[in-house]
């Protein structure tokens, strides 16, 4: 790369949230009063954001990472220093361009949603800052200046999510996820402060550099630091028990759970990522992530499959996704968690956007399967097909798995996902040209997901830190129980998709409500902080 880029891209990444900022920096009562020209001036700041992401992202080309300082200020005791700084290698590349995306399609719906709304002005200003906030977070080369965006980041949501404040449920969902948030901001700020002073720097290039020659064992004051990420990463993405608030959240306007969903849950894996130099090296902290994220995992997909709100099922397929993403950063996969946050991303964005069209999706005519009851026969088939497809394209891609457990259980996770897709095909045995449709798009399912793997694992080299040892006893461990979970994830849900006995129906129930895991944590925590009374406001034109 030469001089001129690297001297450059500094300055562009820090513009990004710049940009985004100015549209937040206006008094409400300015944008109230101008909600046409506030809603412009947000939607210009957010395409000329996503213009500046696109820049940097060609700039930098995948190159090495470029890290500068603007200002710092020394600290006492050997910490290092808090500065003002950014750090620009892939992972910011692929996360600058992936937030100021999704934030350009979102200011610009929510300016259509928001119409006529007497807060709309309001609304976009704190749309405006939590975006700057996330942005500031995705650029930041100092390990405070990223906690303070942290911090910044929830409490300009929280604002959003108390935009209708006059809706108790909207007032409680908002209050359970700031306790959340809290608890895990105060985890944040404790791993920083035991990285800083046992590394003596907050720099994150200066920590790369530092844990990529450390020899040793880790000490005690990393590994604490590592699980502090560990569980400060967890409360931001709703993991088990904490994940009620995500699916209450939806009193809040649409293009706020479009956000959420698809931007600133992903901020518990990308906060892993970014701190993989030290959590890759700490078991405890790796053991956390992959058993945390494999309960919500399978919590999270099978009561999704009971829900008839569309938006409320959509929040549940959220916690089972960023589960998903943190067991792969458990399992050392940050390549896979990295293609994981992209793709979820895009598609929950479209998925919220689009949720009021979801309902025609329904009564529009589809294909459905003989009644004929569960077929071992079939499925046992299917899953054989799968893993003859899964194995022909491995072998093309020419990925090798030689002491790599936990790439194998990623495999036979994507072996068991296609089994669902032939199984259908197989349904129509008689049908000869449909089941080659299944087989055809099994197998191009399968190739985008490896091929993907394969782009994203080049994209990312040498911005993450792989594993210490891929091919440790606990890798194996874990891969064997994530293999075991998705086999009886894949049971539990045939048998619910079968004619309800009165085991069904019961077991129907319980999911339905979530195990009633959220109503204990409900009661816990009014009893321990309550959440404000709603205030009495005249109510909007729009809902949720």
């Amino acid at each position: 790369m030469s001089d001129a880029p690297d001297l450059l891209l500094p300055y562009l990444a820090l513009a990004a949230p710049l940009l985004m900022l100015l549209p937040g920096l206006l008094p409400s009562a300015w944008a109230n009063a101008r909600p046409r020209l506030m809603a412009r001036f947000n939607r210009l700041s957010a395409w000329l954001v996503l213009a500046v992401a696109l820049v940097v992202a060609l700039l930098h080309a995948l190159d090495a990472a470029v890290s500068h300082t603007f200002f710092a200020v020394p600290l006492p005791g050997n910490m290092g220093a808090f500065a003002i700084g950014t750090y620009v290698n892939a992972v910011t590349v692929i996360m600058l361009a992936l937030v100021a995306f999704v934030g350009a399609i979102v200011s610009r719906y929510a300016g259509n949603y928001l119409a006529g709304d007497a807060n709309q002005g309001g609304f976009h200003k704190w749309l405006s800052l939590t975006l700057a906030s996330i942005l500031t977070l995705i650029v930041s080369g100092n390990l405070l200046m990223f906690a303070a965006a942290w911090i910044a980041t929830s409490l300009c949501l929280h604002q959003l999510l108390m935009f209708y404040r006059e809706r108790p449920a909207a007032v409680l969902a908002a209050h359970k996820k700031f306790v959340a948030s809290r608890v895990g901001d105060l985890s944040l700020l404790g791993a920083v402060l035991l990285i800083g002073s046992t590394l003596g720097t907050l720099e994150f290039a200066e920590m790369a550099r530092r844990m990529a020659v450390w020899s040793g064992p880790l000490p005690a004051t990393l590994h604490w630091a590592a699980v502090l990420v560990a569980a400060s990463a967890m409360l931001k993405s709703a993991q088990f028990p904490f994940h009620g608030w995500l699916i209450q959240v939806m009193e809040a306007p649409t293009p706020v759970s479009a956000l959420l969903h698809a931007g600133i849950v992903n901020a518990g894996a990308f906060l892993v990522i970014r701190m993989s130099p030290v959590v890759s090296l700490s078991e405890p902290a790796l053991v956390l992530l992959a058993v945390v994220g494999l309960v919500t995992l399978a919590l999270g997909s099978l009561v999704m499959l009971t829900q008839t709100s569309i938006k409320v099922s959509l929040a549940w397929s959220t916690t089972a996704q960023m589960g998903f993403m943190l067991l792969e950063c458990g399992l050392g996969l940050y390549s896979l968690a990295m293609l994981h946050l992209v793709a979820h991303s895009l598609y929950k964005a479209h998925a919220f956007l689009a949720s009021g069209s979801g309902v025609d999706a329904f009564r529009a005519p589809a294909i459905t399967a003989p009644a004929a009851g569960f077929r071992p026969g079939r499925l046992g088939l299917s899953l054989l097909g799968s893993a003859i497809a899964t194995a022909v394209v491995t072998a093309v891609f020419g990925v090798t798995l030689d002491g790599q457990p936990a790439v194998l259980a990623a495999i036979t996770v994507v072996a068991i996902a296609i089994s669902q897709l032939l199984l259908q095909g197989v349904a129509y045995a008689g049908r000869i040209g449909f089941l080659a449709r299944v087989a055809g798009v099994s197998l191009l399912v399968c190739a985008a997901y490896l091929g993907l793997h394969a782009a994203f694992e080049y994209a990312l080299h040498g911005s993450i830190a792989p594993l210490a040892d891929p091919a440790a006893p606990r890798q194996s461990l874990l891969a064997v129980v994530t293999v075991l979970v998705f086999v009886a994830l894949l049971a539990l849900q045939q048998a619910l998709s079968q004619p309800r006995s009165a085991f069904n129906r019961a077991l129907y129930v319980h999911l339905y409500n979530g195990l009633y895991i959220d109503v204990y944590m409900t009661r816990w925590l009014q009893r321990l902080w309550p959440a404000p009374s709603a205030p009495l406001r005249s109510p909007h034109p729009h809902g949720g």
